[in-house]
């Protein structure tokens, strides 16, 4: 990996302030933190590990990939499939304009914030490899923190429409994304929810 730029290193500050606005508290070895703290740091972690050639631009796009999440609240928009796509998008949008504002700020060129925008919005995905590379990372990154939680808080789901939730997620991967996720040491249930999801 290339030694990071100064106005990198000035973007992820940037980053990291504003997602520590975060109200949601998460509590980590004992600790309190927001939320989306958490996350985008899982995010770069991940990335590090799958990808640690990763461009700048993937890499800012990866600490984006949630910032300010919770502006956007999932129950503002209706319940099923279509209130849940018109969440997604919207959080989507507002994603890539605070992260190109940032950018801008810290002297950016345009192609260069129009490529972290395409990444964070997974645009061409499964033919431009850096939008693939983040999806994957998403993925991984939800596996191996948050897929129990979502087990735990969706017990009125049996096995197959877990598993089936699930495959949605990995038909987005790709094989380096599978095996990194097969190779988390996870408990022995989660391990057979995404085995019978890789079916």
């Amino acid at each position: 990996m290339t030694s990071p730029s100064s106005r990198f290193r000035a973007a992820i500050a940037e980053i990291d302030a504003t997602n520590a606005k975060d109200p949601r508290q998460d509590v980590i070895a004992g600790k309190p933190r927001p939320r989306e703290v958490i996350y985008s740091e899982r995010m770069s972690d991940c990335l590090s590990r799958l990808y640690p050639e990763a461009s700048e631009a993937l890499r800012l796009a990866a600490r984006a990939q949630h910032i300010c999440r919770w502006q956007i609240p999932r129950d503002k928009y209706p319940l099923g499939r279509e209130g849940y796509n018109a969440w997604r998008s919207a959080c989507r949008d507002h994603h890539a304009a605070l992260t190109s504002a940032i950018m801008r700020r810290h002297g950016y060129a345009e192609h260069d914030i129009a490529q972290v925008v395409k990444i964070i919005r997974k645009e061409q995905l499964k033919r431009d490899p850096e939008s693939q590379a983040l999806e994957n990372v998403v993925a991984v990154v939800f596996v191996d923190h948050y897929l129990d939680e979502f087990v735990a808080a969706h017990k009125d789901y049996d096995e197959e429409k877990l598993a089936d939730i699930l495959r949605k997620t990995l038909r987005k991967m790709d094989p380096v994304g599978h095996a990194a996720a097969l190779g988390l040491s996870l408990p022995e249930p989660t391990r057979r929810l995404i085995g019978i999801a890789l079916k």
